[in-house]
């Protein structure tokens, strides 16, 4: 099974194991290896069996997915970008139940897309926020979650040249679904 640092080797990145993460800017001391060590098991903040906190789960993986594209599969960035669009510009509330079939959606649509990519922005502007930021103020639940929220829509926001293509996406998936 592949993980993150066999797919960067695949997209032809080196990964740096020193200072800061270099994709995103997150305050680490192992680079990129340990800015995924904090994404993978830290956020603790939240009461993610809550069904009512599952979007904060959700808004994390969305987060540090796309300011981190190098180290996963192009398509996830359509999956998580799309999925974002669909929370933050149609309001839908998003649940377990729905992201395997937005992953269906996406699989029969680039049937007809394969060639298509989306530009991530470039490495250190994909938001302010990160998640060592995330980790070291994860003590208020309350602002926790804001801030989780604030660091997906600044994660969103910054792949706005892509948006036009993910609304054409959620459009179809919308229409699909109903």
């Amino acid at each position: 099974m592949q993980d993150y640092r066999d797919i960067a080797h695949k997209n032809g990145f080196e990964l740096h194991d020193f200072g800061s993460c270099q994709f995103c800017g997150a305050q680490t001391t192992r680079g990129i290896h340990e800015c995924v060590e904090i994404f993978s098991l830290s956020f603790q903040g939240v009461d993610f069996s809550k069904p009512n906190n599952h979007q904060y789960r959700f808004f994390i993986v969305d987060a540090h997915t796309l300011q981190h594209p190098e180290i996963h599969g192009r398509w996830s960035n359509h999956f998580h970008l799309t999925r974002l669009h669909l929370i933050f510009t149609y309001k839908v509330f998003w649940t377990y139940q729905l992201s395997p079939k937005l992953s269906d959606f996406l699989n029969a649509y680039k049937i007809h897309n394969g060639d298509e990519y989306l530009l991530p922005p470039e490495p250190l502007h994909r938001g302010e926020i990160t998640s060592s930021e995330i980790k070291s103020n994860e003590s208020n639940s309350i602002e926790f979650k804001g801030l989780i929220e604030r660091w997906a829509m600044e994660v969103y926001m910054s792949w706005g040249m892509n948006h036009e293509v993910v609304d054409k996406i959620a459009k179809g998936f919308l229409h699909r679904k109903v």
